[in-house]
């Protein structure tokens, strides 16, 4: 086999499993985009959906309602938990997500979305 057959057959095995997206996708994020929300700490996010999120940052998704599973860090020497939050993940939008705590000392707290932004770049389709 030619060199060259070799490259595209490896190049196709690379970019194989990786997912193309469109002129439209989604995406959700742990970042903390606001710091005037007291007790309110950046989210760990674990899975969207069926699909683990690793260490992806933002992670791009199609738009739909996901199950969204969120670790809280560390707090107050207490370990992070996960919680699920449901959202409806809106096409063009980045979504912040993050865990709000009840206070500065408890582990008590629920995941939020902190902001919503447009994604530049990103088309919405037409109806």
């Amino acid at each position: 086999m030619r060199l060259g057959a070799w490259v595209l057959a490896a190049a196709a095995l690379v970019t194989g499993g990786c997912q193309a997206w469109g002129p439209t996708w989604s995406e959700v994020t742990g970042a903390q985009y606001t710091r005037t929300s007291v007790d309110r700490r950046p989210g760990i996010l674990i899975r969207v959906g069926d699909q683990s999120v690793g260490r992806v940052t933002p992670f791009k998704v199609a738009p739909g309602t996901y199950a969204i599973e969120v670790q809280s860090p560390v707090h107050n020497h207490f370990k992070g938990s996960i919680k699920t939050l449901t959202v409806e993940v809106e096409p063009c939008r980045r979504y912040y997500i993050n865990a709000q705590f009840e206070d500065p000392v408890r582990p008590a707290w629920m995941p939020v979305i902190d902001y919503v932004e447009s994604i530049p770049g990103c088309r919405v389709p037409a109806k």
